[in-house]
């Protein structure tokens, strides 16, 4: 008798996560995964933080220039009701979504859908962002890319903020932002 395995059309959904600081390739890497989804004809859903617009409105954009078309969103549960049909959910700043981030990715992973996160591990004071660390403890893998630290040359460790805004989202680019390594970081610019 032939025993048919059930595995290959079965669905297995997970959660992946890439984190790091600013300028560390969270974003090229996110697109990364979902063109290759998309090269294997999985229909894939990018989502967004409705605010973020700093390099196009629509489109998830890398500081490098790649692309991807989204859909920006003002709450994680939109991100839930919209991503009915797909087989891979991208989700890019994820530290700017609100806490009920990691319960819609673990909503959509037991549905059978692959979840790709990515977002700031930390803000620009060196404490974990918003709904990371529970994204983290959740999923199934977990990449942390990392800058080059502009003071030194090593690994960065966070963004580091070069203006006097106090407010915790501050959204910028390399006039307001610039990686730091750990002890940069602390010896430099810590208060």
């Amino acid at each position: 008798m032939f025993l048919e395995s059930n595995t290959s059309n079965t669905k297995r959904g997970c959660i992946e996560v890439i984190c790091g600081s600013m300028f560390s390739g969270k974003t090229e890497e996110l697109i990364r995964r979902l063109k290759r989804s998309e090269f294997a004809k999985q229909k894939i859903e990018i989502y967004k933080p409705l605010m973020e617009t700093r390099y196009d409105a629509l489109k998830v954009v890398s500081h490098q220039g790649r692309e991807i078309t989204s859909t920006p969103v003002p709450s994680s549960t939109n991100i839930l009701l919209l991503a009915i049909d797909a087989d891979v959910v991208g989700i890019d700043e994820a530290q700017f979504f609100d806490g009920g981030l990691p319960d819609v990715c673990g909503q959509l992973a037991n549905r059978g859908i692959r979840v790709i996160v990515a977002g700031l591990d930390m803000d620009y004071t060196g404490k974990p962002f918003g709904s990371m660390p529970q994204l983290m403890a959740v999923a199934e893998y977990v990449t942390k890319v990392h800058a080059i630290c502009m003071n030194c040359g090593n690994l960065a460790y966070v963004s580091h903020r070069k203006t006097s805004n106090g407010s915790l989202v501050m959204l910028g680019e390399t006039e307001s932002y610039e990686p730091l390594c750990r002890d940069c970081f602390n010896n430099n610019f810590k208060d």
